[in-house]
């Protein structure tokens, strides 16, 4: 038949975006100030310029293919338009990056960060010639890697690569904070729209830090998942929201413990650090609207920023918990994967409590263990020696870890004790729902290593007969304090090959995790934010 191969077509992609339940996501704005309101108005504004620049970082086809894709009007069209909105690209990022329109390249490892025909080797060699601050900036987040006329490398600060959108985004932040009656939303504003045309972030993360208003911002290039050469280039994200008070308060005495956590973290003490920057803010905020990477795909529950050293090692970092976006998705996906995949005796102590505060806690341990660390006789920082499987480690690092400080806790009395059992269970139900990420994906590879591991000390069990998993309570505490060894002391040492090798060994779909998985074809693997904001 004629139109048997585009209904084809569309059949299989609608069932690609059927995997993202739509989900409207809004917040109350009733209590923000007039000058507040119209600055969110500029705020957002200027999000929408950081959509253009993400889009151009994934891939360099990117703009020129969403035009010829805006162009085509039949329901096969409007379907691939669709699927590409959401991944911000032709690649299908729950699908290991399959592309999903016909005549595209492979998901570039690059992105569009570095020249296309540009190799390890030879970015490499050419970095071993740079000395200072020319190899800063070669090695840096906010500089492209591109060809000279004369074919060589060099390195192109955002600001000039991307100056028609950073320019309009800059004046438009201006005008916000010349509308906002925060004083400290003004000054992260005015120093971030500087940042953007200096391509200079310092002084931006050091205000925004230091933040305190209704509106809680983060606007700018931070995360390094794009990059999967060298997990080195930051891609531009956005996240306007609005904080919980209530929520905050409650969760913020958390922070007050991260030097005793620290203190006895299960590594060798030289690697831990007798003096962690300043406490580290937590924010519990409401989400009113993203972009860029922060809109892509599977969407972020919580953020642990920013990622510049100097920063961490000043100031520690802040915990932006996104309430609104959690709650839709451990009702929407967790609780029927819970279902699904757990023993029913165990289904019912999953909880949103434990969710909410297992996400917290994976938030507040990404700052404690090791980052700037010696190499030999070199220091460096633990991104730097792990390279491209510095994310997946580092994930997984924070989830184990993160267990790890609430038993802690839990056993000092600040956590209830009836969250002892609910956090274990709720977490073997949702490492089903981040493995349906993608093995690919940092996230998702690194809670296929924890599940594998837990598995094989005993913590995790399967039924024979229904295929169901349990938590084992005699041996998870255990099990959890091995692993958080483990890659606490493979982050302490830098070493890039013991990472490789965990990874290559548990970092995969085995055969009893597959079998549950197909049973939750019908589960929606995340939510597709519609954003209730005008």
């Amino acid at each position: 038949m004629k139109n048997e191969a585009p209904n084809q077509a569309r059949a299989q992609l609608e069932k690609q975006i059927a995997r993202y339940a739509p989900t409207e996501i809004a917040a109350d704005l009733a209590k923000l100030d007039d000058g507040d309101r119209k600055a969110l108005d500029k705020i957002v504004e200027a999000a929408r310029r950081i959509d253009a620049i993400y889009l151009r970082q994934v891939w360099r086809g990117n703009a020129d293919l969403l035009k010829k894709l805006e162009a085509d009007t039949t329901p096969a069209g409007q379907a691939r338009l669709h699927y590409f909105r959401i991944n911000y690209g032709p690649w299908s990022r729950l699908d290991h990056n399959q592309p999903f329109v016909d005549g595209v390249p492979p998901k570039p490892p690059h992105a569009a960060f570095y020249p296309d025909d540009m190799s390890k080797e030879e970015y490499t060699a050419w970095v071993a010639t740079l000395k200072g601050e020319e190899a800063l900036q070669a090695g840096g987040f906010f500089h492209v890697i591109r060809r000279g006329g004369d074919g060589k490398l060099r390195a192109i600060p955002y600001s000039e690569e991307y100056r028609e959108f950073l320019e309009p985004a800059a004046q438009s932040l201006k005008e916000a904070a010349a509308l906002t009656t925060s004083q400290s939303l003004k000054r992260f504003l005015t120093l971030r729209a500087e940042a953007f045309l200096s391509n200079d972030y310092y002084a931006s993360d050091v205000a925004w830090m230091e933040l305190d208003a209704p509106l809680e911002i983060t606007i700018g290039p931070y995360e390094v998942y794009e990059d999967e050469l060298f997990n080195a280039k930051a891609a531009f994200e956005a996240y306007v929201t609005l904080r919980d008070d209530a929520e905050t308060a409650k969760l913020s005495s958390f922070g007050k413990h991260l030097q005793e956590i620290e203190n006895r973290l299960p590594i060798d003490p030289r690697y831990r650090n007798p003096k962690l920057g300043a406490a580290a803010p937590i924010r519990v905020v409401q989400e009113i609207y993203g972009a860029g990477e922060g809109r892509r795909g599977v969407q972020t529950a919580a953020f642990n920023l920013p990622n510049d050293e100097r920063v961490i090692k000043q100031m520690g970092s802040k915990r932006v918990m996104l309430k609104n976006v959690q709650e839709a998705k451990f009702q929407k996906i967790l609780i029927p994967i819970a279902k699904s995949v757990l023993d029913p005796s165990q289904a019912g102590a999953v909880s949103f409590e434990a969710f909410f505060t297992h996400i917290l806690a994976h938030e507040l341990v990404h700052g404690l263990g090791p980052h700037n660390i010696r190499a030999g006789e070199r220091d460096t920082t633990v991104r730097k020696e792990l390279k491209e499987l510095y994310s997946a480690i580092e994930e997984a690092k924070a989830d184990a870890a993160g267990l790890f400080a609430l038993q802690y806790l839990v056993d000092r009395g600040v956590v209830d004790r009836k969250m002892e059992s609910a956090m274990y269970t709720t977490f073997l139900a949702s490492t089903f729902r981040s493995v349906r990420f993608g093995v690919n994906e940092a996230h998702g590879k690194g809670v296929a290593l924890q599940f594998n591991y837990l598995t094989d000390a005993g913590a995790f069990t399967a039924s024979a007969e229904t295929g169901r998993f349990a938590v084992n309570p005699g041996k998870i505490k255990d099990g959890v304090r091995a692993l958080t060894r483990e890659l606490l002391t493979i982050e302490a040492e830098g070493s890039y090959a013991k990472a490789k090798a965990m990874l290559d060994k548990y970092g995969v779909v085995r055969a009893e995790m597959q079998k549950a998985l197909d049973r939750l074809k019908d589960i929606p693997v995340d939510i597709q934010p519609r954003f209730a904001f005008p």
